[in-house]
């Protein structure tokens, strides 16, 4: 529990909590063709604090239900949202994406940037499609691998990490075989990695370490965000995120 406290402090202050940028979510819309639809329903899971759930809100006709089991950002979320004068379009809840209370196809889209993980993508796909209206939309980030093949002090990483990293014809090939037709797809650049995600984090370093008396446990998260920086930057042009843009088909 004192990891999971010292992780939320850490993050709580970043506008995302992993790789992605503004541009790269209104890109995914784009290729998902809700612009063209009035009064949707998306639900953001694993929202954080609310970056992709706001240029949702201010893309889209829709209402977005931002969720994240993790209250202190959805607090964050409801401020900010209350500030730019989205609080009507965006509704928090605070849930575990395990379980989510939603009721069947009740969805226009769901969106889950750098989030998925956590259930992991095989399962959260076939989990969630049932959320998702006829031809509804499925928007997710997903650690993939750019190559074929890759170093192996990065493979034995990310494997360790998260089992289920891979290329992303075998992701297209799980969505299609969970009833899903891809219709987009592309890789996050340089720039959500480290100019929208670990730069800012770094920044946060020496703040976040003395709010928690320079603590064993503070000092060991910051070696292990500085270990995977420094492996990323070895390594940028063989892993990235790549995102997913897909479309429910019929049952």
């Amino acid at each position: 529990m004192e990891e999971l406290s010292l992780l939320v402090d850490l993050h709580r202050d970043g506008k995302r909590q992993g790789p992605g940028g503004d541009d790269d979510t209104r890109l995914a819309i784009r290729l998902s063709d809700l612009k063209a639809g009035t009064g949707l329903r998306i639900a953001d899971i694993g929202c954080g604090t609310g970056a992709s759930s706001f240029v949702l809100a201010r893309e889209l006709d829709a209402s977005v239900t931002a969720v994240d089991f993790l209250p202190d950002f959805l607090h964050d979320l409801d401020i900010a949202a209350a500030r730019e004068n989205l609080d009507e379009r965006i509704q928090t809840l605070a849930a575990t994406m395990h379980a989510l209370p939603f009721e069947e196809q009740s969805f226009d889209a769901i969106w889950s940037e750098g989030a998925i993980y956590n259930i992991g993508f095989a399962n959260g796909i076939k989990a969630w499609r049932r959320f998702l209206k006829p031809d509804g939309i499925l928007a997710v980030s997903e650690l993939t691998w750019l190559t074929q093949e890759r170093p192996a002090e990065l493979e034995q990483h990310w494997i360790q990490e998260y089992p289920e990293v891979d290329t992303a014809s075998a992701k297209m090939a799980i969505l299609e075989a969970s009833g899903f037709s891809p219709i987009g797809y592309f890789a996050l650049q340089q720039r959500c990695w480290l100019d929208n995600y670990y730069r800012p984090m770094q920044a946060r370093f020496a703040a976040f370490l003395a709010r928690n008396g320079n603590s064993q446990a503070a000092a060991a998260i910051v070696a292990a965000e500085e270990r995977e920086i420094a492996l990323y930057e070895r390594n940028s042009t063989f892993v990235s995120y790549g995102y997913y843009v897909a479309r429910r088909t019929a049952d």
